[in-house]
């Protein structure tokens, strides 16, 4: 009885450890989660009250915000900058995923290849990207004959199609990780043979089979290109063109309000994105569960 007695205290010990346990494992995870967000909201936060701060009446006021689109060439590098974000984004995944899917079903030898090329753009920075370009658009070739003309349109202000290159290549591995994420995540071969096996063609397999499962993929990989592209300042500075990162440092140099009240409403913009992807990635995945649980039912 008493070895009973004691083998149910034992048992019993382990339990109110945990129960004990489990408060200071919550202060833990409150006293971290606190510290994290005024390490990156209280910056914020002094941002936005220096852009509504009156310091020359006092009190507080939102003219940075409701005239912001009334500011002469806003409208302008900011549509510029959704141009080149747009045609890096067709550009980087038309590229990029018919290659991978190339790579990963057909050549797999050369994945170690391909993921080297991706990742080099890491390894050369932006200035010495934007000199080499300058380079080979001021060489003789370029300059004169049949080739100026496809170099002069490149360089063209409504759509510099050459910054558009060029921040294909600053995206390259960041959307290369994304992409190769959604790849690895599910089964291409057994897609791939099921659906050759019914009759598919490669152009139908590619849309309404593969494509849809790397939905979330391409949909990280273009947020991505979308953020850089918009906070983007070393290439353009260089190559003289001013889009929306550019203008945001011109005008501070004359109001520094409005160039936080802009630097904040961008952030705000890439957050809501980064929320809408991740509000679309996770109803895909409740989807995706219930159709489960319905077969296994």
């Amino acid at each position: 009885m008493v070895a009973l007695a004691q083998t149910g205290r034992t048992g019993a010990a382990p339990p109110a450890a945990t129960r004990r346990r489990r408060p200071q494992v919550r202060v833990g995870r409150s006293v971290t989660l606190l510290l994290a967000a005024i390490y990156f909201i209280g910056p914020l936060g002094v941002a936005f009250w220096f852009s509504i701060h009156d310091r020359l009446h006092g009190g507080v006021r939102f003219h940075e915000y409701t005239g912001v689109f009334s500011v002469p060439g806003l409208m302008d590098s900011f549509t510029l900058s959704l141009k080149l974000a747009a045609a890096t984004i067709v550009i980087l995944l038309v590229l990029l995923v018919p290659t991978m899917l190339l790579v990963q079903l057909r050549l797999p030898r050369f994945r170690p290849i391909m993921e080297t090329l991706c990742l080099m753009p890491l390894v050369v920075p932006p200035v010495v990207l934007a000199a080499g370009i300058f380079a080979v658009l001021g060489s003789g070739p370029l300059t004169s004959g049949p080739l100026a003309t496809i170099a002069s349109d490149l360089q063209e202000t409504s759509l510099p199609w050459i910054l558009a290159l060029e921040y294909v290549i600053l995206t390259l591995p960041f959307s290369y990780r994304a992409i190769d994420a959604g790849m690895r995540s599910i089964d291409l071969a057994t897609l791939v043979k099921a659906a050759r096996n019914l009759g598919a063609s490669w152009p139908t397999l590619t849309v309404r089979v593969l494509l849809p499962p790397l939905r979330t993929a391409l949909l990280n990989a273009g947020f991505l290109a979308f953020a850089l592209v918009l906070g983007e300042y070393t290439l353009a500075t260089i190559l003289q063109y001013t889009v929306f990162s550019v203008w945001i440092v011109t005008a501070g140099q004359t109001d520094g309000q409005l160039q936080t009240a802009l630097s904040i409403m961008s952030l705000g913009v890439t957050w809501v994105l980064l929320i809408v992807i991740g509000l679309f990635a996770g109803s895909r995945k409740g989807r995706s569960r219930s159709i489960r649980r319905r077969k296994t039912a």
